[in-house]
């Protein structure tokens, strides 16, 4: 399963935000957006989900255009993984992960089989069985961020889009969710568009970045070729230095000013 942005342009009302993207992306295939706030990687999260309009260009999922496709037909292709945020309400884990069925089930809205055994098997997957029956406001934020993941799996979907899913999480389970993430992609073959902040997450688990400023894709590559100092530094308006401890290690990215000392030679 491929899916192709191409030209693509949108924004809200009159305020165009992202001006002609073009990007693809394979089957097990992580494509990372990266960029400054304020660079459209969640509008443009939204616009290849059919989130928003668009205002031209277009979006083709193995040559299909979705905008030829009803919201079912959608949203059993594109699965979208939220920014984490506090989950209230009085579902269950289970009853949350289920929504993710939504598009398969018939007008009175009844549970097939199918539908419980995806809905068990993305609890398992994402290693929440023991919390099916607990209700999500009672969860921490890194099990509530597995829970959307869960549910976007149970969408069974070839196309997941992450919006920053490890935001406000801890080292530990931002670690925790991308290890689990990166592996059942390789394992479900999913074509990923990944956006996220912290560049040196991105340089463990992508495969290709496309980097935004000002609603503009400047990069698109292998993660080598975009995580560059002049790249990097030039996007973020930020002098940066880039390691890399041997052939073919992945690129590390820090700040400069935060190793210098402040003194000055006399």
């Amino acid at each position: 399963m491929r899916i192709v942005v191409n030209d693509l342009s949108a924004g809200y009302g009159a305020q165009m935000v992202l001006h002609d993207i073009s990007l693809s992306v394979e089957a097990g295939e992580i494509l990372a957006l990266i960029g400054p706030n304020g660079a459209g990687k969640t509008t443009l999260i939204r616009a290849v989900s059919g989130g928003i309009h668009l205002s031209s260009g277009s979006i083709k999922v193995d040559g299909e255009d979705i905008a030829n496709l009803s919201p079912g037909q959608r949203a059993r292709l594109i699965s979208v993984v939220p920014q984490a945020r506090q989950l209230g309400g009085a579902y269950s884990v289970w009853q949350a992960v289920m929504l993710g069925r939504t598009p398969y089930m018939g007008w009175l809205g009844r549970e097939s089989i199918a539908d419980k055994t995806a809905v068990d098997a993305a609890l398992s997957q994402t290693n929440l069985e023991k919390f099916a029956d607990r209700p999500i406001a009672r969860l921490s934020g890194g099990e509530q961020q597995r829970v959307l993941l869960a549910r976007a799996l149970a969408q069974s979907t070839p196309i997941l889009l992450l919006d920053e899913p490890t935001n406000h999480l801890d080292l530990r389970h931002q670690s925790e969710l991308l290890d689990l993430v990166k592996n059942l992609i390789r394992e479900n073959k999913l074509a990923v568009i990944f956006a996220m902040h912290d560049l040196n997450f991105v340089s463990a688990i992508a495969d290709r970045v496309a980097l935004l400023v000002d609603g503009r894709v400047t990069s698109v590559g292998h993660v080598k070729d975009c995580l560059t100092e002049e790249k990097i530094s030039k996007a973020y308006k930020l002098p940066v230095m880039v390691i890399r401890d041997g052939v073919g290690a992945k690129p590390l990215i820090f700040p400069r000013n935060l190793f210098h000392d402040g003194s000055e030679e006399e």
